[in-house]
């Protein structure tokens, strides 16, 4: 079982090695609040005095320092387009992605241990083969193309869930989900098709082994034997790639929000990209870097769980 120090030995690291990249790519671009707030307007004074008031005429250590310990108090800075705190620009919008991200993950791995099982079940079948020819499909199709399809089926043609837009959790849950549940699934395909492919790749491999055959020959039924030994450790890999699936869901939310009229994170990072608003995009860069960290965190706590053998050599 993962302890707090083990915990902490992984994420501490990565997230300051995570802010120091984040903050230096920032630094590496060259862009000013002049050329945000200023424009072409800007003079070599008014740019100069204006850098000042922002504290980029100090050292790159000093800045990063100074941003560093402000972030730890839960301070992502101050947009430089708005002058807004860019934690309150980004908790709204950080929800919308999340739910988007959450729903679609949970399609993902519901629907993909569905198909991954029956395919292993099943292997040699017509089942099998169905099953492996359509997660290869789908996994060949890009969000945004999933995304068109959905909204000219479901909310063009059969007139069942809305095209675009979004309403809080505390409009009600039905509304809720039926704006997040056509850009829910434009995002989960490729994950049920990799969860699907991984685990049917597993189950079949531990149905081989040692321990599930004699299991078996002890006498066990078919159904106990797959569910109680086989399950459990041929599943390990299809978790451990939710670890690469989660950054997945973010960055695909780009396209798909601004497909479905969702102002979420991913719109925000690129409306912030185009504008030059550097400590916008930083603070986006940087939940990402929480949000994924964590993530994966979680899921090698729950491997670890699941098959106590993998914390070996942890």
């Amino acid at each position: 079982m993962w302890t707090v120090g083990r915990i902490a030995g992984v994420f501490v690291p990565v997230f300051i090695l995570g802010t120091f990249l984040t903050f230096l790519l920032g630094h590496l671009s060259g862009l000013s609040p002049a050329y945000v707030q200023l424009g072409e307007s800007a003079t070599p004074e008014l740019a100069a005095q204006l850098e000042q008031e922002w504290g980029l005429d100090q050292p790159f250590l000093v800045q990063y320092w100074t941003w560093f310990t402000a972030l730890l108090q839960g301070d992502l800075g101050t947009s430089w387009y708005n002058n807004q705190g860019i934690a309150d620009l980004l908790w709204g919008r950080a929800i919308v992605s999340l739910s988007a991200a959450g729903i679609a993950l949970l399609i993902g791995v519901v629907a993909g241990f569905i198909l991954g099982s029956l395919a292993a079940v099943l292997q040699g079948t017509w089942v099998d083969r169905s099953i492996t020819g359509f997660t290869t499909l789908i996994s060949t199709m890009p969000p945004f193309v999933v995304g068109i399809g959905l909204v000219a089926i479901f909310a063009v043609g059969l007139g069942w869930l809305p095209a675009a837009g979004y309403v809080p959790l505390s409009s009600g849950f039905g509304a809720w989900l039926s704006y997040l549940i056509l850009p829910a699934l434009a995002l989960s395909f490729d994950t049920i098709a990799d969860v699907a492919r991984q685990l049917r790749t597993g189950l079949v491999d531990s149905q081989r082994q040692n321990y599930a055959v004699g299991a078996l020959v002890r006498g066990l039924s078919p159904r106990r034997t797959f569910f109680v030994h086989v399950l459990r450790n041929g599943a390990s890999p299809s978790i451990a790639i939710l670890g690469m699936k989660f950054p997945n869901l973010l960055g695909g939310a780009v396209v798909t929000e601004a497909i479905f009229g969702l102002s979420g994170y991913g719109l925000f990072a690129s409306e912030s990209a185009i504008r030059g608003d550097v400590p916008a995009v930083q603070g986006v860069l940087v939940i990402a870097v929480v949000l994924v960290v964590v993530f994966n965190v979680i899921v090698n706590i729950i491997l670890n769980r699941l098959t106590p053998a993998s914390q070996r050599g942890v």
